[in-house]
């Protein structure tokens, strides 16, 4: 497998978070439906590395409310690394 290949999964992983993170803004409490399907498909898959960043950034706090910055965080560092591989590749 070439590096010109992982580094483009790469980057459709980051379409993958990208979604799963407008995602979230339109399921909130709703928890069935075709859009709430889709978001813990998105769940499954995304989680587990965003939950690598979110155990090191704390969201930020304003008052009640708070924003996260790991799928941020987590989406740069994979367009990065498949940036570097799609040029090794």
């Amino acid at each position: 497998m070439s590096w010109g290949l992982v580094g483009s999964l790469l980057y459709l992983y980051g379409y993958l978070i990208f979604a799963y993170v407008i995602l979230s803004w339109f399921v909130g409490g709703n928890r069935s439906g075709l859009l709430a399907d889709a978001y813990r498909v998105l769940a499954s898959i995304c989680e587990p590395y965003i939950g690598l960043f979110r155990r090191i950034i704390p969201p930020i706090r304003a008052g009640s409310a708070g924003l996260d910055l790991s799928p941020l965080v987590a989406l740069i560092v994979v367009q990065m690394v498949a940036g570097l591989l799609q040029r090794a590749g």
